[in-house]
């Protein structure tokens, strides 16, 4: 039995050398295998086994077999008398040991596997068991000590559960990076993107941490604090906010910052003794109420160049295990390429939209019209479209409007969208009617080989005594509506033909349509962004934005009509980019 027993009963204080019941006590080196306790204990038992008197002091054994001698290395001589604790080596579980010593003062039988030693100082794996004899008033005689050498079967066990902590170490990285991926993909906010990531990390790995992004030129621009235990949260969400000198006067984040492709993120205590001369009264009590244990700076590494750092703090100074680093660097990589991703994605979408908007007219005094347009592109898309509108005055004096919609979403979208606008003004400042027009910009496309398909609708305005006459052509484009003074809302049907683009029937005749407007009527033309989601088809949208328009004052100008459509849409949910063209007949 390898371990500390209590000492002999305090109240045992015979000296005749006699034990509880009489019988004469064993001679050193030896025990009586006489009697009911002879039975149980067989010298020639294949298992090693001893016997121990609790009422000696320090619970000494007083008879081994030759089992555990040859078990053991030890000699008879050199067991008989000693506490069996001296089996125990420094690699011995104080854990295992303390059950063993509990069940031993409660006077309880047990089994226990503990790492011994033998006298080579050779280790195995000991599956002790020990059972109590007692006489007959129930008081503890003896100890019987059973020891099988289970190194063999413990080892495979320890081999195999080392296996499948593996396992599940590496799942729970994976599971961690496939999170990260999928937290930093659904922002296309660069801001949201860096939160994300703190927020998604550090409670899975720090008792607090930050992320710290810096610009090409090396000023820190984005700071996201965290904190694991709500109760810290406040500390953290103030020291984000105390600015970031405490960042630049940091020597571990400049060397992180300045690290190359190859470095290796390590775990260092927290140098305290330097944090009072680089950081300001409130920035040092914030530090030491989120916890100053370890930390770890992990580099945020893109295409080419460090992002930022991602930073993890325990408060205990032995917080981070080895695997703690694998994974913090793997981080490090995944999350730097996403969050590239969300910079290039950023930078190409301003590009394309300061290319659309310088593209898009803007709308002064058309003709005298009441007339009001607006483009929104998309919140949620990774591109940008090639919608657009526009509204001018013809030599005639009539007024050409139009809405389209370059199939596509990117630059290349936005681009071909300027081209096509380009060629239909001209179409259409040459006289041509909007059908023709529409054959026309169809036959520029073909034989400039632009390659782009476009659905658009151009309408034609006339001022007439009692209100407008309106012609108009649709390739391909969703029906414009016009709400009447009483409140019904049709739609402009007819003139319909393919989208630009497409391959279209040979045709003399360009397919359009017309009708007159009495004065208060109010035309809308649209992309389909104002009217298609995810929760609805194109036939629903329509009618939606019919139903819409038609409970809207009937003496609303332009402007009114198109914020309340707008509104409706953005407040629903904008998918795609959002084009829309409102005239009302004053």
């Amino acid at each position: 039995m390898s371990v500390q027993t209590p000492g002999a009963d305090a109240t045992d204080d015979r000296t005749d050398g006699s034990t509880l019941d009489g019988a004469a006590r064993p001679a050193a080196g030896g025990w009586p295998l006489d009697g009911a306790l002879a039975r149980l204990v067989l010298e020639a038992g294949p298992h090693a086994m001893t016997v121990s008197d609790p009422n000696l002091p320090d619970d000494p054994v007083v008879w081994c077999n030759t089992a555990f001698t040859e078990l053991t290395g030890y000699a008879a001589d050199e067991v008989v008398g000693r506490n069996c604790r001296f089996l125990q080596s420094a690699d011995t579980d104080p854990a295992a040991v303390d059950r063993v010593r509990a069940a031993l003062a409660a006077g309880e039988d047990l089994r226990e596997t503990l790492l011994n030693a033998r006298k080579d100082g050779s280790q195995f794996w000991n599956q002790l068991a020990v059972a109590h004899v007692r006489d007959a008033g129930g008081h503890v005689m003896y100890r019987v000590g059973v020891q099988v050498d289970v190194t063999a079967e413990t080892v495979g066990d320890a081999a195999r559960t080392l296996e499948l902590t593996l396992m599940h170490r590496t799942a729970d990285r994976l599971e961690l990076l496939a999170t990260v991926g999928d937290e930093l993909s659904r922002h296309l906010d660069y801001d949201a993107a860096v939160a994300a990531l703190a927020d998604t990390v550090v409670p899975r790995m720090a008792t607090w941490g930050f992320v710290a992004m810096v610009s090409e030129g090396g000023r820190f621009e984005r700071v996201h604090v965290v904190a694991t235990d709500p109760a810290r949260r406040a500390a953290a969400h103030a020291l984000g906010s105390q600015g970031t000198s405490w960042l630049l006067r940091s020597p571990r984040v400049a060397e992180t910052l300045a690290a190359d492709a190859t470095h290796v993120p390590v775990t260092l205590p927290v140098d305290v003794a330097s944090l009072p001369g680089r950081t300001t009264p409130d920035e040092l009590r914030l530090l030491h109420e989120l916890g100053l244990g370890s930390a770890m700076l992990v580099p945020v590494t893109g295409r080419g160049r460090v992002l930022g750092v991602l930073c993890l703090v325990h408060e205990d100074v032995d917080g981070f295990d080895r695997e703690a680093v694998v994974t913090a660097a793997h981080l490090g990589r995944r999350a730097g390429v996403l969050l590239e991703n969300v910079r290039l994605y950023l930078a190409e979408r301003d590009a394309a939209l300061t290319l659309q908007h310088s593209l898009l007219p803007v709308l002064g005094d058309v003709g005298g019209l009441d007339v009001a347009a607006s483009y929104l592109p998309s919140g949620r898309r990774a591109e940008v479209g090639g919608d657009w509108f526009d509204a001018y005055v013809l030599p005639d004096g009539s007024t050409s409007l139009t809405v389209g919609d370059v199939v596509g979403h990117d630059l290349r979208a936005a681009a071909s969208m300027g081209q096509l606008r380009t060629l239909l003004r001209t179409a259409v400042w040459r006289g041509d009617s909007p059908g023709a027009a529409l054959r026309r910009l169809d036959g520029l496309v073909g034989a400039l080989d632009l390659g782009d398909v476009a659905t658009c609708v151009l309408l034609r305005w006339r001022r007439t005594r009692d209100g407008a006459h309106v012609t108009w052509s649709s390739a391909g484009h969703p029906p414009g509506l016009v709400r009447l003074p009483d409140g019904t809302v049709e739609r402009l049907d007819g003139g319909r033909r393919t989208p630009v683009g497409l391959p279209s029937p040979q045709s003399r005749t360009a397919p359009e349509a017309s009708r007159e407007l009495p004065r208060g009527s109010v035309v809308v033309l649209y992309s389909d962004g104002l009217v298609e989601r995810r929760d609805r088809g194109l036939r629903e949208g329509i009618e939606a934005l019919e139903a819409h328009l038609a409970t809207l004052p009937p003496d609303a100008d332009a402007t009114t009509v198109r914020d309340a459509l707008v509104a409706d849409v953005v407040d629903g949910g904008q998918e795609d980019d959002v084009c829309v063209l409102v005239v009302r007949v004053d």
